[in-house]
């Protein structure tokens, strides 16, 4: 009986230490993402390109309403520099963290979002973001959204 007791305290100490690993995890790779955004709206491409992988790519799913769906593949670089260009209003994304998975260095995350220039609202949808954990820390590898502005979470 006291064999079973310590097998199970154990394997309660186990999944505990488990736990705090993947919450930790979680929090670093929701870190990554958040610093982008923050980034993006400080005008920061430096610390915008600090959370990418190397050979990152972005797409976007594009179309016109009633047409059908284009995938766009935008240029990191051209984003950089647009993020960097002055602009009169803020580019505010607003991203909940729907869903955070994690398996070894690959992890996926699953924003709704709401972007705004300013503070007038532009469009919404969601943000499919996969990270590799690299020897400095969660970058982000691709990133791939919807756009729409109606029908908003």
């Amino acid at each position: 009986m006291n064999h079973f007791f310590a097998l199970l305290l154990s394997a309660a100490a186990t999944s505990s230490a488990f736990a705090q690993k993947v919450s930790s995890e979680t929090a670093a790779v929701r870190q990554t993402v958040t610093s982008f955004f923050d980034g993006m709206r400080r005008g920061d491409s430096t610390m915008v390109r600090r959370t990418l992988a190397p050979g990152a790519v972005f797409h976007g799913i594009g179309g016109k309403p009633g047409q059908p769906s284009t995938l766009e593949t935008e240029s990191i670089n051209g984003f950089l520099k647009a993020v960097s260009t002055p602009h009169p209003e803020i580019w505010d994304e607003r991203v909940q963290f729907e869903r955070v998975l994690i398996d070894a260095n690959l992890a996926s995350v699953w924003a709704p979002y709401e972007f705004y220039l300013g503070s007038k609202f532009s469009h919404c949808g969601y943000d499919s973001f996969q990270l590799v954990k690299l020897a400095d820390g969660w970058k982000i590898a691709h990133i791939i959204d919807t756009r729409r502005k109606e029908k908003c979470k």
